[in-house]
């Protein structure tokens, strides 16, 4: 899943980016307000992580402009502020958590995760395709119950395939939710993790889930798309 984070302190930022690439999100930082409500228009995000405390426009201001313009991108608040009123605010202003500062990455995690299962409560940890079982929650994937083994970006690009299955997933749309701002879209990189996980999930013997739509991108589902 691809995260904004705004946060204008660079340690904080830099730490929590690698808290959240850890885990295997795309991760795309701002460090103003401008900053943020540029890229909260321009790009696609699972959620946000927005300081309010920022340069040109606090977090709050951007989070208001965003919701009026129909950006209903889920948010959490990052702040060292912790009067009611400064959450009442927030919350009344779109915000959909409020996590004070200091703050463990470990709750931050744990939050972020509420926060993306509300969006679509219908959702469990374990979704499947066929006999492809992957769990969200343990970042673990079976295939005809043997347990295959995943890299981070492997497992992101799986879950975002799995989760729009039987639906194609567009190169574009990959590269959004999978790799951050700082990627080279020209590379090749895309198709040669589609590879790798062919490897891994469509061994010989059993039926391929990963498919090739030509001029589309990439689908996985049980039989040809």
């Amino acid at each position: 899943m691809r995260i904004l984070l705004a946060e204008d302190e660079r340690k904080v930022a830099e730490h929590v980016r690698a808290g959240l690439v850890a885990e295997g999100y795309a991760v795309d930082v701002a460090h103003d307000g401008d900053e943020a409500l540029w890229l909260a228009e321009s790009n696609t995000y699972d959620a946000m992580l927005m300081d309010i405390n920022m340069p040109h426009k606090d977090g709050i201001t951007v989070v208001r402009l965003l919701r009026r313009k129909g950006v209903l991108t889920p948010v959490m608040f990052l702040t060292a502020r912790d009067d009611i009123e400064d959450k009442v605010r927030g919350l009344d202003a779109g915000g959909d958590d409020y996590l004070t500062k200091p703050f463990s990455i470990v709750e931050l995690l744990a939050r972020l995760r509420a926060v993306l299962r509300r969006q679509r409560p219908q959702a469990s940890n374990l979704v499947c395709v066929a006999d492809l079982e992957l769990d969200l929650l343990s970042h673990q994937a079976r295939r005809a119950g043997e347990q295959i083994e995943l890299t981070r970006r492997e497992f992101s690009l799986l879950e975002l395939l799995i989760n729009a299955s039987p639906k194609p997933v567009s190169k574009t749309s990959i590269v959004e939710h999978v790799w951050d701002q700082h990627f080279d879209s020209e590379t090749n990189v895309v198709n040669v993790y589609i590879k790798m996980l062919r490897r891994k999930i469509d061994k010989p013997g059993l039926t391929p889930l990963i498919h090739t739509v030509r001029g589309v991108g990439f689908v996985l589902r049980e039989g040809e798309p």
